[in-house]
């Protein structure tokens, strides 16, 4: 059994840190997904703190993961940045795992953004695309919120009906169009454990769920922040698309470059939302 005093107290201290460090109380966090890292740099004023750093915060073990926290203004905005998160198959629960969007759930953000580099599994989608995450599938197989709930964080069972923020989404197509960037739909992200990637049957049977992308992450960081009460926007950046009756070899470097290759557009796109919000 998780102990949650435990849990919440260490939760506490790590906002407690944080409070007394930051010199902006975001209203707005990131999480920055593989190769999506650098928007961190475009703040003012900002702080940067190393995971390491913050105590209780988990230890970001995949290489193209920066591992900091970095507050500041983006557009105006006060934001808190994670650039670089948790996965389940680092060896993390998903509690642990969601620890720092806990955190700043309680340090007093109001609307989360959670981005990520995803694997294509509609075929109208094409490398480059970035989706607008409208829904999910959680095939991650443990839920944060498993064990005791701190009802002063949020019900036992929250409500998932509506897990991305409809005005959010519709800001951010809009804020698409008028900046010109192509290649903007929406769609259903599926959560998978990982780390290896899927096989031809593997995608043909979450395509035939409903799922448009599938990724390693996101879903986790996105139930606790609906548990909290966040409004949530999710956007991937598809890095390729499978077809798995001509199906080619998967390899992360090429995904990660891909993310790198769309990425100036696609922070163009999220300073945008932040502004307009």
């Amino acid at each position: 059994m998780i102990d949650m005093r435990e849990y919440k107290k260490q939760v506490d201290e790590s906002v407690a840190f944080l409070a007394a460090r930051l010199l902006l109380r975001p209203r707005v966090g990131l999480v920055l997904g593989t190769g999506l890292g650098a928007l961190a740099e475009q703040l003012e004023d900002a702080i940067i703190l190393p995971y390491e750093e913050i105590p209780h915060f988990p230890r970001a073990t995949v290489t193209s993961h920066a591992g900091n926290l970095v507050s500041g203004r983006l557009n105006g905005q006060a934001v808190a940045m994670l650039q670089g998160r948790f996965h389940y198959y680092e060896g993390y629960s998903a509690r642990e795992l969601t620890f720092p969007v806990r955190v700043l759930s309680r340090l007093g953000i109001e609307i989360l953004v959670v981005t990520n580099a995803a694997g294509g599994l509609n075929p109208a989608f094409s490398a480059g695309t970035i989706m607008v995450i409208r829904d999910h599938l959680n095939f991650i197989p443990d839920n944060p919120l498993r064990g005791p709930n701190i009802d002063e964080w949020g019900p036992r069972f929250p409500d998932l009906s509506v897990p991305y923020a409809p005005r959010l989404i519709d800001r951010t197509l809009a804020g698409a169009a008028r900046l010109g960037i192509p290649h903007v739909e929406t769609g259903v992200y599926v959560g998978i454990p990982g780390p290896s990637l899927e096989t031809p049957a593997e995608t043909r049977f979450l395509r035939s769920c409903g799922a448009d992308a599938v990724g390693m992450s996101s879903v986790p960081e996105v139930i606790v922040a609906r548990h909290a009460g966040l409004e949530v926007l999710g956007l991937s950046v598809v890095a390729n698309v499978n077809d798995p009756d001509n199906f080619a070899p998967i390899l992360i470097d090429d995904i990660i470059s891909k993310a790198k290759e769309i990425e100036p557009r696609f922070l163009q796109l999220v300073a945008e939302v932040v502004r307009s919000i």
